[in-house]
C-alpha cells in the first residue's frame, strides 16, 4: 500500500456543487484519502478552524464568493495546502491563483489519475503527505523561532514565510516570489535552469509558466536588488539560466 494511503491524509473538498463535491469524495476515498465536504466559504473556514487537513481541493468560483479571497483568508489562519480547480483554462486566473494563494490549479475537465498525482505531489513537497498532522498549524506569530538565512542586507525566514531588511523592515512577497527567493538562498552559488525553478516552485510544466519565471526575477530583482538594472544577487548566466551570488549565512534563532 502507499505510503499516503497508510497515512490517510484528510483531505477538504469545497465546491458549492453537492454532485462535485461526493464526486470528489468517493475519489479521494477510493485513492485512500478520508475526504471532508464545504459548500460555501463560511463551511470551509469553520471547517479548518475545527479539524486538521493535510489539504483543501477548492473550486475557484464559488456561487457568490470569490475563491482567491477565501483561499487567502486561509492562508492567514492556516499552513494547509490549498489545490485550486477551474472550470475555465485564462492564464490570468492561473498565474494569479498561484502567485498569490493556491499550491496548485487544475482545470476541468480533468482526469482522477491526474487529480491523485497532482495532490500526492503537493502533499509531498509541503511535508503533510504522511497524515493530518500540523496541518492545521497556525501562522507563528512574529518573532516566533524558527530557521533565518541571511545574504546580505536582507533576512529571509523559513518559518515566518516573509523576507524582511536586518533592521526589520517587511518585504512583501508574494508566495511564488517568497518560493523562487527560497530556492536561490537555500542553494547560493549554484546555476538554475528554468525548468528546474519550474520544478522547485510550481511543480507545473507549461510554457506560460516558462514565461512566468522572466517576470516573477523581474519583480524579485525590483524589491531586493540595490540597482535592479545591475543585479548584484541574482545574475543571468546567459544559455543556462540564473545563478544567486550572494554569501548566504544561516542565523541561530
Amino acid at each position: 500500500m502507499d505510503s499516503l494511503a497508510a497515512g490517510k491524509p484528510n483531505i477538504l473538498v469545497v465546491d458549492d456543487e453537492p454532485d462535485m463535491v461526493a464526486l470528489l469524495q468517493d475519489l479521494l476515498q477510493q485513492a485512500g484519502f478520508d475526504a471532508d465536504g464545504a459548500f460555501t466559504g463560511a463551511q470551509a473556514l469553520q471547517a479548518i478552524g475545527q479539524r486538521a487537513y493535510a489539504l483543501v481541493l477548492m473550486d475557484l468560483r464559488l456561487k457568490g464568493e470569490d475563491g482567491l479571497t477565501l483561499a487567502r483568508r486561509m492562508r492567514q489562519a492556516s499552513r494547509v495546502p490549498i489545490v485550486m480547480l477551474s472550470g475555465r483554462s485564462d492564464e490570468t486566473d492561473r498565474v494569479l491563483t498561484l502567485e498569490l494563494a493556491a499550491d496548485d490549479f487544475l482545470t476541468k475537465p480533468f482526469s482522477p489519475r491526474e487529480l491523485i498525482a497532482r495532490l500526492r505531489a503537493v502533499l509531498r513537497r509541503t511535508g503533510a503527505a504522511d497524515g493530518t498532522a500540523g496541518a492545521r498549524e497556525p501562522m507563528p506569530a512574529s518573532g516566533a523561532p524558527g530557521e533565518q538565512l541571511r545574504f546580505d542586507q536582507w533576512v529571509l525566514d523559513l518559518r515566518l514565510r516573509e523576507l524582511r531588511s536586518t533592521d526589520g523592515r517587511p518585504c512583501g512577497l508574494t508566495q511564488a516570489e517568497f518560493r523562487l527567493l527560497e530556492a536561490f538562498v537555500r542553494h547560493p552559488q549554484r546555476v538554475w535552469s528554468r525548468d528546474e525553478l519550474l520544478l522547485h516552485t510550481r511543480s507545473i510544466d507549461t510554457e506560460v509558466f516558462d514565461r512566468t519565471i522572466d517576470v516573477l526575477i523581474l519583480r524579485l530583482r525590483r524589491k531586493i536588488e540595490p540597482d535592479p538594472r545591475h543585479p548584484r544577487y541574482i545574475r543571468t548566466e546567459r544559455g543556462l539560466g540564473y545563478l544567486f551570488a550572494a554569501k548566504v549565512d544561516k542565523l541561530t534563532a
